[in-house]
């Protein structure tokens, strides 16, 4: 089974638009997010002026990763950024960023978040008080209610994407549909079997990982895992994609917030204490590759647990092939290959999708409306 890849060259195309929109306002956002020294506003500029004329430069010879990516770019380095699939290129450009603001080398931004700026806002901000008091209210609901919410938050949290807000604006006032779902096939397998290992392979840092934490929480709680292994990436990727900092700075924001947040707070921090909660930063979290593709370590790890969660639109890629798949192609088809049960979350923000019925894709598509990339639909689906 297999369809050809989603590329950026399709003039309109949702892909296109992360190349000529996106990515130039997120290095104008990263330029004066922190106070970079000269060196690194001409190396910035020079990542600026290559994404303007669309043509790919290899990485520096002496970067600690120039043979890895050579070899997964053979054949694309030196080609336009929009000629290659667009998983690949995409992840490149923010391998070239990361090289850009020194993040690897040695001298003063070396571990610098650059993204750093805009995830601590977001954490700090009012909205996340107000979502976090909201866990006051749901506490006197039904347990199935309860759980209910906890699942969906994790799903919508995904909207919390910086990236997407560059170029998208806020979405929350437009309407919002989850197309397909299979929350009852996701609570069966994890309350009809014996409790084990459940796997979560995040997405975003910030309000989408506070509400990924609160289901790990209940998970946990609840004694339907035995242990939460939170699986992140090992340096910034995408925007706002969680590293282990920002997994630290989301329990301590979860400790330190009153009434039922704080609670959570306090088990998580607790259950980071005594193992069953693990933070994970797998290399490969960061490769521009599918999961068809994974290491054998990663594999052996991912078979042992009872159900992988995955969240957010970059996962799915990478879970289902960044393909265009007809829309109906069954989910568990694509996903046949993952060693074990596996579960996604995710609210659509780019053009690959499977499992969806046709007629359900062709109402929404005679709406005129994006809901493949507006970020205002979504899916829970679950290959057992």
């Amino acid at each position: 089974m297999d369809a050809p890849p989603i590329m950026g060259n399709v003039p309109g195309s949702y892909a296109l638009g992360v190349f000529r929109d996106r990515h130039p306002a997120l290095l104008r956002q990263v330029r004066e997010a922190l106070p970079y020294t000269p060196d690194r506003h001409r190396a910035l500029d020079r990542l600026a002026d290559e994404v303007a004329r669309d043509v790919m430069e290899p990485l520096d010879p002496s970067a600690h990763d120039f043979a890895a990516w050579a070899e997964w770019g053979r054949g694309m380095i030196g080609r336009r950024w929009v000629d290659v699939p667009f998983l690949w290129a995409e992840s490149y450009f923010y391998r070239k960023l990361l090289a850009a603001t020194g993040y690897f080398e040695d001298g003063p931004w070396r571990g610098i978040d650059p993204f750093g700026p805009v995830k601590q806002a977001e954490l700090g901000g009012p909205e996340v008080d107000a979502e976090l008091a909201a866990l006051d209210r749901a506490a006197a609901s039904p347990p199935g209610e309860r759980a209910a919410g906890l699942l969906l938050g994790s799903l919508w949290g995904n909207r919390a994407d910086l990236s997407f807000k560059i170029t998208q604006g806020d979405e929350r006032e437009r309407a919002s549909e989850l197309v397909v779902d299979d929350s009852d096939l996701l609570w069966s397998l994890v309350r009809d079997r014996a409790p084990g290992r459940i796997c979560v392979l995040a997405d975003n840092a910030g309000r989408e990982l506070l509400p990924d934490l609160l289901l790990a929480d209940h998970l946990l709680a609840e004694g339907l895992a035995t242990d939460v292994v939170l699986h992140v990436k090992p340096h910034p990727y995408f925007v706002s994609d969680a590293t282990p900092a920002d997994v630290a700075a989301c329990v301590r924001r979860l400790a330190a917030a009153p009434g039922q947040a704080g609670k959570a707070g306090g088990r998580l921090w607790r259950a980071m204490a005594d193992g069953r909660l693990s933070p994970r930063a797998h290399p490969f979290s960061c490769a521009p590759l599918p999961y068809r593709d994974m290491p054998d370590d990663l594999r052996a790890e991912l078979a042992s647990a009872a159900l992988t969660i995955t969240k957010g639109d970059l996962n799915y890629r990478r879970l289902v092939g960044d393909r265009m798949w007809p829309v109906d192609t069954p989910f568990p088809a694509v996903t046949a290959y993952f060693p074990g049960p596996v579960a996604a979350l995710r609210t659509l923000k780019s053009d690959v999708l499977t499992g969806v019925d046709a007629g359900t894709a062709a109402r929404l598509d005679a709406t005129g409306e994006p809901w493949r990339t507006s970020g205002t639909h979504a899916l829970i689906q679950v290959r057992a």
